[in-house]
């Protein structure tokens, strides 16, 4: 049973009939490999785009408090954690090369290390997406109570948040 959890499985292209998927693409061969359909036009990119940039500025506030509180090993904390995602990146590409399947991480993992290790790294992409939301909503939500406050000093009234919220 333990050597059924680390069983790998190539990933293959599957051939598929085009005129039963109307999402296929023909390959030249007669038959046809699957796709993925683009369903985001550029509107849609944009708004993605604005959207994470927008929901990553929460850590605006880790970088004011490293720079008031870390000194000049802040620098060399950014540079190691450039060169991490820059071999983090180079790693996905080497991947993405050797795997050309929509998957990510997951499906790498399922071809080369085995079902649990896979399964172990979805679920760990799955409460890493968590994490960011709450985050983001953390952030939103001081955002939204510094907003608050600037109107309460405007209007005169004491608008804000309660500390459960």
């Amino acid at each position: 049973m333990l050597r059924e959890l680390f069983v790998t499985q190539p990933i293959v292209s599957t051939t598929i009939d085009k005129k039963k998927d109307p999402i296929a693409n023909d390959n030249g061969s007669g038959q046809a490999e699957l796709a993925l359909k683009q369903s985001l036009d550029a509107k849609q990119l944009v708004l993605l785009g604005i959207g994470a940039v927008v929901g990553t500025g929460i850590f605006v506030l880790t970088g004011s408090a490293a720079a008031l509180y870390a000194g000049p090993a802040l620098v060399i904390s950014f540079i190691v954690a450039s060169a991490t995602c820059a071999l983090a990146a180079l790693c996905y590409a080497e991947f993405a090369s050797m795997l050309p399947v929509s998957g990510s991480a997951y499906a790498y993992s399922y071809a080369t290390l085995g079902e649990m290790v896979a399964w172990f790294i979805g679920w760990n992409l799955v409460l890493e997406y968590i994490l960011g939301s709450s985050m983001v909503a953390v952030g939103w939500s001081a955002y939204f109570n510094e907003l608050l406050h600037l109107l309460s000093n405007w209007t005169g009234f004491d608008l804000k948040l309660s500390a459960s919220l």
